[in-house]
Order: C-alpha cells, then sequence, then structure tokens
C-alpha cells in the first residue's frame, strides 16, 4: 500500500494558525491535501494532527483524520520520525494491510501539486529508487558566502577560484520540505534517508516556498495568485 502522511500540529508559533489560515481563496493545508488527492498516487491520504479545527478542515478538504494524535506526538519534541511511526504501526494493524511507500507533505509547501507529486514518484519507479526527495537550486551562489569574525574582516571571505561570473559558478541545491518519498524501510530512521539510493526531484524555486513566517505567506499568496490568473497551477 501507498499512504501520503501530511503532519499537521496545531501549536505554531511564529505563524498562529497558519495550516488553516485562508490562502488565496482555501486553507493552507488544503492546498497539499488536494494536490495528494488529485495525483491518484496513494491508497490513502492521511492528516496527522493534535488540533480540532485542523482535523475539520482536512476531512472537508478530503483527506482521512482517524484520530487527534496522542499527547506526547503534540509536543515540541516529538519528531516527524514519531509522528510518521505511530501512524503507519496504527494503519498496518486497523486495516491488516502493509505499507510498502510513504510520502511526507508538509502543508507549509502549498506551491507543490500534483505533477510534482507524479513526476517525483515516476523518478522513484525509474531509478527503483529507495527514496525522492525534493530540492531546488539556492537562491544566490553559496561560493559567494562564508561566515565572518569578530571584526567584520572580509579576508579570505570568498576563495579566489570562485571570483567568477555567477552564470560560471556551479549550482548548488537545498532541501526544500515538498516532497519526501520513501520505502517502509526508512521508517524509524529517517536520518538515514540521504544516502545511496536516494535521489533528487528537482522543483522550479519560485514553486518551493516553506511557509514559516507570515512574510512567507504572504509571499506565497501573491505566486499562487498569480499561477491562478495565469493557468500556471499546475
Amino acid at each position: 500500500m501507498k499512504i501520503a502522511i501530511i503532519p499537521a500540529r496545531g501549536g505554531s508559533k511564529r505563524l498562529p494558525g497558519k495550516n488553516i489560515k485562508d490562502l488565496a481563496g482555501k486553507p493552507m493545508i488544503a492546498w497539499t491535501i488536494e494536490a495528494a488527492l488529485e495525483s491518484q498516487v496513494f491508497d490513502y491520504v492521511f492528516v496527522s494532527t493534535d488540533d480540532e479545527k485542523i482535523a475539520e478542515v482536512a476531512k472537508t478538504a478530503g483527506a482521512k483524520v482517524p484520530f487527534l494524535r496522542p499527547a506526547e506526538l503534540a509536543s515540541d519534541e516529538a519528531t516527524t520520525n514519531d509522528v510518521i511511526t505511530h501512524l503507519v504501526d496504527w494503519f498496518e494493524s486497523e486495516f491488516n494491510q502493509q505499507v510498502s511507500t510513504l510520502a511526507i507533505f508538509q502543508p507549509t509547501s502549498p506551491l507543490r501539486n500534483a505533477q510534482h507529486i507524479k513526476e517525483a514518484m515516476q523518478l522513484m519507479e525509474e531509478k527503483s529508487a529507495k527514496a525522492v526527495v525534493s530540492v531546488c537550486k539556492v537562491e544566490y551562489p553559496i561560493q559567494f558566502c562564508n561566515t565572518l569574525g569578530t571584526d567584520g574582516s572580509m579576508d579570505g571571505f570568498i576563495k579566489p577560484e570562485n571570483l567568477k561570473r555567477t552564470q560560471e559558478l556551479e549550482p548548488y541545491y537545498r532541501l526544500n520540505g515538498a516532497i519526501y518519498l520513501f520505502e517502509k524501510g526508512y521508517i524509524d530512521k529517517l536520518t538515514d534517508i540521504y544516502s545511496k539510493g536516494t535521489y533528487a526531484y528537482v522543483m522550479d524555486t519560485k514553486k518551493s516556498t516553506d511557509i514559516d513566517t507570515l512574510e512567507d505567506f504572504q509571499k506565497a499568496e501573491l505566486i499562487l495568485k498569480y499561477m491562478m490568473v495565469n493557468n500556471e497551477y499546475t
């Protein structure tokens, strides 16, 4: 069985209520739920939450929310690995079915759509991959970055071999948090995912916004509204 899990805690400190905050006409979490469902890749799409309001919104959007998380999985100390393991154990016991492939979709990545998910799954199948993780290009050349000492001296700040035009520098990529696909074998050891057998699914930087602050939210809303008006949300 292939299942998608959307983890959504209720206690957001930087942007309270962000998971169900109205984003370009629908609750933010609904963008992720609809993308997962429209991809038609999964047998089940679950939302794991500790919040009744999030649960109701998620159900309305079409996801399954079989329970509210127990208290120990609703704390700041609870890890994504804990949450995923708990839900998979429940699923296999409740449905008497074995999970083969899982996805984690953060609701804070609303610009990731069904086509991205389908392409990531296709990559996993083509590569016979153990996992696929989404990335995007680093917005600015990392070769132009360094630490600064307490005196602010820029002596040796940029290596001589990196003093080139931007287009001549090797591109770097970063995790964008939008898509994690992996075999069940990574359950309880998600930190091992960045290893042999895992491949990168490269996404456009514009569609890689991860919402953590009000500024992130406003940026994502502007991009979404522009894409919707121009039929680019595909």
